[in-house]
């Protein structure tokens, strides 16, 4: 009887023993498997542009070099003005320049500042904050623009990742009279649970997030921000498709816009898709919002 009793005391810590130890082990295959993909998020691939196809249209432009307060070096393009005004153009994560963007204003005779940002195509910088240091790209920008010779306004267009960066930066920053943002994030943490596969990963990676850039989730929430923008104009634009429904960001953004605000949203387009989706009424909406906003105040 006793021999019995302790063989089933040896089993019974045996078997504690190991789900404990099972236990520890996947805590920490979760803790290293968030850290690496938090990791992974602060280095994006890098794509070059080549500025062929605006020779091919006819845009010109000037390759330029621009310098962030934290001393980050950025590859840019300078069209000049026809009209008085500059948009500067921010693209997305894992992105670069947009050719077609920057064509798209300067062929309407807005001069276009488009830039990579840091840990982005040519530009330096090895890390990515999705929107908290590059705001001082987005400054950098806006102050080569107030520098040049006959500029009198400054609009902004800024796509997901760089539609939030612009959001942020014209709330701080008045020389920006008027935001187009498209497929912009709420928020930041939005993006990052969005982004996180297995849902007991997104509170470690969040925290990993944190700790490796430096930067509280907090700080990046262009919901909170554009307010701030107001009484400047804003066009907040989203495809109904996929994060936008998961994350109801152009809806978020704006009703929490002050006046004037405008609001285009397309079902069964997707993010940043509606450029491609209707090229013509893109181009009509976002510069007649620009023409009313800025050309017509002149």
């Amino acid at each position: 009887m006793k021999r019995r009793s302790s063989r089933l005391r040896y089993w019974l810590n045996l078997s504690v023993i190991t789900a404990l130890s099972l236990a520890l082990a996947f805590f920490i295959l979760v803790l290293y498997v968030s850290n690496r993909w938090a990791e992974s998020h602060r280095h994006p691939g890098r794509y070059i542009p080549t500025g062929e196809w605006l020779g091919e249209s006819g845009v010109p432009y000037q390759d330029v070099e621009l310098t962030t307060a934290d001393g980050v070096n950025l590859a840019a393009w300078h069209t000049p003005t026809k009209n008085g005004i500059v948009i500067l153009v921010a693209h997305g994560y894992n992105g670069a320049r947009p050719e077609d963007i920057h064509a798209m204003f300067a062929q309407n005779g807005y001069g276009v500042i488009s830039w990579d940002f840091r840990a982005h195509g040519a530009s330096g910088g090895e890390t990515c904050s999705l929107g908290y240091y590059e705001q001082l790209d987005a400054e950098a920008a806006l102050d080569y623009a107030l520098s040049q010779p006959g500029v009198e306004h400054i609009g902004a267009w800024g796509g997901s990742m760089g539609g939030a960066t612009m959001l942020l930066t014209a709330a701080k920053r008045p020389e920006i009279e008027a935001v187009v943002s498209d497929s912009a994030f709420p928020t930041l943490e939005d993006v990052i649970k969005l982004n996180t596969p297995i849902k007991i990963m997104q509170p470690f990676v969040l925290f990993f997030a944190e700790q490796q850039t430096g930067v509280g989730l907090d700080q990046v929430r262009p919901v909170d921000a554009i307010a701030k923008i107001s009484p400047r104009a804003v066009l907040v634009i989203d495809g109904w498709e996929g994060s936008a429904i998961v994350m109801n960001s152009p809806h978020r953004l704006f009703d929490a816009a002050g006046e004037p605000k405008e609001l285009w949203m397309e079902d069964g387009v997707p993010h940043l898709g509606m450029f491609g989706h209707d090229p013509q009424k893109y181009e009509r909406r976002v510069i007649g919002f620009f023409d009313e906003y800025l050309v017509e105040i002149k």
